[in-house]
């Protein structure tokens, strides 16, 4: 019998395009021209977590739910959970509190008219929810929302709460907050949860960060990380700058079989099951 702690695997579904950084490049009056891959992409891990018998949640975005119904419908039909990722990726910081309500409730309804099913977690684009926007949290609870994965207890340039719980809390308006597993280590917080970290570094550090975390910390991780992270054959926004390129594109044809790696040595399930009792 398994007894391994299971922790949460997240992936939200968004397509190069979308990424905050890529923005400058990709106007949203342009993006129905723009060739898309979250399909082809969000296919292909399917079948890996299906090889690996895991179950996962995928915060999607309502933009690519309303252009491919069947992939959500798909999504659902395999056991895993659908919650949002907002509908326009635009960052809670950057929003005034009624036009991020607006964006948040309409992401919910087109994805539960679309999945089938109630939709009770959402992760803001870019982790963007600090403390300049906690009232962020409140328009999530009352949008309708169980759930929220929306902080990064870390120092980072474009986000980032260190000061915030690194495990799952209950805040004033209810809503639990889910945020992405950090390690605690040398006095701070070390991103341990996924995303560019876990392509820039070696496999070993992140098995050693979520083993950890398990083990001393008696806790489930939460990992997080993107269809467009397994294609190294999207297309390339040379005019970026040489930061956001090598950030979007560094090891891109290794992280499949990263994620094959993590699928072997951890137990993963969805997040709305993993945290329930919280």
């Amino acid at each position: 019998m398994d007894e391994r702690i299971v922790n949460a695997l997240t992936i939200d579904v968004e397509d190069y395009f979308h990424v905050s950084a890529l923005a400058p490049h990709f106007p949203r009056t342009e993006w129905e021209q723009v060739p898309c891959r979250v399909e082809r992409n969000v296919n292909q891990i399917l079948q890996l977590l299906d090889d690996h018998d895991a179950r996962a949640t995928f915060f999607v975005l309502g933009w690519v739910a309303e252009r491919y119904p069947e992939l959500v419908r798909l999504i659902v039909s395999q056991g895993h959970e659908i919650a949002s990722h907002g509908y326009e990726h635009e960052r809670a910081s950057a929003q005034s509190c009624d036009r991020f309500l607006a964006d948040i409730v309409l992401a919910k309804a087109v994805l539960e008219d679309i999945g089938g099913e109630r939709v009770a977690g959402y992760r803001a684009p870019s982790f963007s929810i600090g403390k300049a926007n906690l009232w962020a949290h409140d328009c999530i609870a009352e949008a309708g929302y169980a759930y929220s994965s929306s902080v990064y207890p870390v120092h980072h340039d474009h986000y980032g709460m260190p000061d915030a719980p690194r495990f799952p809390y209950r805040l004033d308006c209810g809503l639990l907050e889910v945020p992405v597993t950090t390690m605690r280590w040398m006095g701070r917080n070390w991103p341990a949860g996924g995303g560019g970290f876990f392509r820039l570094l070696p496999y070993a550090v992140s098995r050693w960060q979520i083993a950890r975390v398990n083990r001393e910390d008696a806790q489930a991780a939460i990992f997080y990380f993107h269809p467009w992270e397994i294609d190294p054959e999207q297309p390339r926004v040379n005019r970026a700058s040489m930061k956001t390129r090598f950030r979007h594109y560094v090891n891109l044809e290794r992280t499949e079989a990263r994620l094959r790696c993590l699928l072997r040595d951890f137990a993963w399930g969805r997040a709305d099951r993993v945290f329930a009792d919280f």
